[in-house]
């Protein structure tokens, strides 16, 4: 008999063995709240059109690290950020580094669905009008629909676009998110535990969408559910303790860790 804490992984996908260069490298991060250290020593490395999940218990840092990937963790006063992480070869630290520009490559969609109290159609335009992607209304407007299609969302509301995005249901709501992060052309999103606060057939559609987006971006998900990692990621890490305790190919980290702490996590020994 299967044990009830038991990952299954049938619909996990291998991932794709690639000569390629990673899209991003992170070496010896090290993150700092204060006096209290979050993060320690993290090397990772991120491929292009892949799902890259963290996992790990509450308050392991993943979602610190996952911040450290488009400098949000700058608006945090007593947070300090130390090592390198290096996207196409470029320092995002750098002193030189424009962070609203960063955050346009960086899409981010957070755990709670967060619309702008705008409509529907503004929520998406916005950042391409900030942006300068959009040389005209009717250019605007194709992104605002292609946008919405690539995030599922346009059949529901193309006849709506004026209404309020926080009028949608949760699960429109994040797929709006999803599209307003998308508008700007992002190379990576980051995605922090977005299904959390969704029902479970809102949770299937947009784990649906997260495998159709890797096609064209390269995505890493912060998760609390170890099934929902093994549905839709082709890499995974395993934080605990504010340390990356182990990274692999999705398959293999569920089924034959090489670290007895990654292996307690997910029978659920840990966590």
């Amino acid at each position: 008999m299967q044990a009830a804490n038991t990952v299954l992984i049938e619909e996990a996908e291998p991932a794709t063995h690639t000569n390629a260069p990673p899209k991003v490298s992170a070496r010896d991060v090290c993150v700092y709240y204060g006096d209290k250290q979050a993060l320690f020593d993290v090397d990772l490395d991120i491929h292009a059109h892949q799902v890259t999940a963290l996992i790990g218990p509450s308050g392991c840092g993943k979602s610190t690290f996952l911040r450290c990937l488009n400098r949000m963790n700058d608006t945090i006063d007593i947070c300090r950020v130390e090592g390198r992480i290096v996207i196409d070869d470029e320092d995002i630290y750098a002193r030189h580094v424009d962070v609203v520009h960063l955050r346009a490559r960086v899409g981010m969609v957070f755990q709670k669905p967060n619309p702008f109290p705008k409509s529907i159609y503004d929520n998406v335009a916005y950042g391409p009008r900030i942006h300068g992607l959009a040389s005209g209304k009717d250019e605007l407007d194709d992104i605002v629909e292609t946008s919405l299609r690539r995030a599922g969302l346009w059949d529901e509301v193309k006849d709506r676009a004026a209404e309020p995005g926080t009028g949608l249901s949760g699960g429109q709501q994040q797929r709006l998110c999803i599209a307003r992060a998308i508008a700007v052309q992002p190379e990576v999103i980051l995605m922090d535990e977005p299904c959390s606060a969704l029902d479970p057939i809102a949770t299937a559609r947009i784990e649906e969408l997260i495998d159709e987006l890797r096609e064209q971006f390269t995505i890493v998900i912060v998760t609390h559910s170890m099934q929902q990692a093994a549905r839709v990621s082709q890499k995974t890490a395993f934080f605990h303790l504010g340390v990356l305790v182990e990274e692999g190919d999705t398959e293999q980290i569920f089924t034959t860790p090489k670290d007895d702490r990654t292996q307690a996590y997910i029978t659920g020994r840990i966590g």
